[in-house]
């Protein structure tokens, strides 16, 4: 498996690259691959989602220097920015893909990350992402097409959060968001934060029905 770090990377950018590996992939003319990377600030609308759940208006995005992008992963709006560990696993699941599997393995990714770092985290009845409590720390939010996965999680860890006041976050009104620099009273350093979860990432797809993850 390839893992590539590629820094502060516009989303546009990244997912034409994530379509071209998806291709490949399913081609076979490239191996699984994990991206991290950080956005500058955007705010993604998935397929269940609608504009309405964001607040701001085009100009008002525009003077605040906000992507608005309508995407194809699953989910509703989400914000992606500096301080926020984004994953995009391109990886092929075969081809009968148990979806739900495919997420709670990402879910349990982030969740050893977290523990490594002192925080406990979890899941949260009937929803989907990483939850400290009712606050969501991790989003989640995939498309697989032909077996082969695009788009992932973004985990907050340094990220300014009141970028998520001017949305409905993942259209949850009752719940709240949270990072991993509010639940440590520190701002952890991204790497150290990448190379968990590059760790568990290798560990849990290796598990019966997922791919087993050779890291480079």
């Amino acid at each position: 498996m390839d893992v590539r770090r590629l820094g502060l990377v516009s989303y546009q950018e990244a997912w034409a690259l994530q379509n071209r590996l998806a291709d490949a992939r399913r081609d076979g003319l490239a191996p699984d691959t994990l991206i991290l990377l950080e956005h500058p600030h955007t705010y993604t609308i998935g397929r269940s989602g609608t504009r309405d759940h964001v607040f701001l208006t085009a100009a008002e995005l525009a003077a605040r220097g906000i992507t608005c992008l309508d995407v194809d992963r699953g989910g509703d709006v989400t914000y992606h920015g500096p301080g926020q560990l984004v994953g995009y696993p391109i990886v092929d699941l075969g081809t009968a893909p148990d979806v739900g599997r495919y997420l709670r393995t990402l879910e349990d990714c982030l969740i050893d990350t977290l523990a490594d770092f002192g925080i406990a985290a979890g899941r949260l009845t009937g929803y989907t992402g990483v939850w400290i409590g009712d606050r969501k720390i991790a989003a989640i939010g995939v498309k697989i097409s032909q077996g082969v996965t695009t788009h992932g999680f973004a985990l907050n860890v340094t990220t300014d959060l009141s970028l998520f006041t001017h949305i409905l976050p993942c259209g949850i009104a009752d719940k709240g968001v949270t990072s991993m620099a509010v639940e440590l009273g520190r701002a952890p350093a991204l790497p150290e934060v990448e190379d968990a979860v590059v760790a568990h990432f290798s560990n849990r797809f290796a598990l019966p029905g997922m791919p087993a993850a050779h890291v480079a």
